[in-house]
């Protein structure tokens, strides 16, 4: 199993639904760029890395493959984020 071992974070000052952007570091040795923390009409959640491709779409350059895995990265990242930000 792995575990995030860094976390750096930007916020975003400007009035939008885009939070912050995050990097993070896997096992002191992988480094995931441009997570995008966002602030849905539910609840603030996690956005992994994205590509535009030919036809204008966007999809997902890396991601979780199960629940447990996408709620550990989000539980971890908005931790931080939250932390940050005093809340």
């Amino acid at each position: 199993m792995f575990e995030i071992t860094d976390v750096k974070l930007k916020k975003i000052e400007e009035k939008s639904n885009l939070l912050a952007i995050a990097n993070i570091t896997l096992n002191n040795c992988f480094v995931i760029k441009n997570l995008k923390i966002v602030k849905g009409k539910e609840r603030v959640f996690l956005q992994f890395p994205t590509i535009k491709n030919k036809e204008g779409k966007f999809t997902d350059t890396c991601h979780p493959l199960n629940l447990e895995c996408r709620k550990y990265f989000e539980d971890t990242i908005l931790s931080k984020f939250y932390k940050s930000i005093g809340e």
